[in-house]
């Protein structure tokens, strides 16, 4: 487990994290019943078997994954990554319900442009209301306090590293 999050951070495209990933999967028993509180938090995704490249891990992007299950809310974030984050962002929120002791579904709600803190509070915000033609999911297939690994309903596969330098309550203001 202890190399898996090593080449995570590291080298996220190390040839060996697929196989790396399927040993963990195999070590977890995932309950999200019981275990709701570890999935809570911000999450920085650092591979997946995906194609698309906003689904992809680069060394100049913040990929993140928001996920309050407690207030049943959960945000993706696409921002550039440093001193850039603060100015603009793509996300993407979502209503979030645990639908069985491994799934967490997942229903689009709004999505857009997100801009730099105005004086007083606030951000600019340019968002769109998502219409959600299919049920979404992921499918939590192995977790702790720092790895989680999930299946998303189109079957691509993410590992994603908690981000503890990052406060979940700040992505909602």
């Amino acid at each position: 487990m202890e190399t898996l999050i090593r080449l995570l951070q590291d080298h996220p495209n190390d040839p060996s994290i697929p196989e790396l990933i399927k040993g963990a999967e195999a070590a977890f028993e995932v309950n999200l019943n019981q275990q709701s509180a570890q999935l809570s938090g911000v999450w920085d995704l650092r591979w997946s078997s995906a194609s698309q490249p906003w689904l992809k891990q680069a060394p100049w992007l913040d990929n993140l994954q928001i996920l309050d299950p407690e207030r049943s809310r959960g945000m993706n974030v696409l921002r550039f990554n440093g001193p850039l984050a603060r100015l603009a962002a793509i996300t993407v929120e979502a209503d979030l319900s645990i639908a069985s002791a491994t799934r967490v579904s997942v229903c689009f709600r709004k999505g857009g442009w997100v801009g730099p803190g105005l004086p007083g509070g606030g951000r600019l915000a340019l968002m769109k209301t998502v219409n959600q033609a299919f049920p979404a999911w992921l499918d939590i297939t192995a977790l702790n306090e720092t790895l989680r690994i999930c299946r998303g309903n189109a079957g691509t596969t993410f590992a994603l590293l908690r981000r503890h330098d990052l406060n979940l309550e700040s992505f909602f203001t």
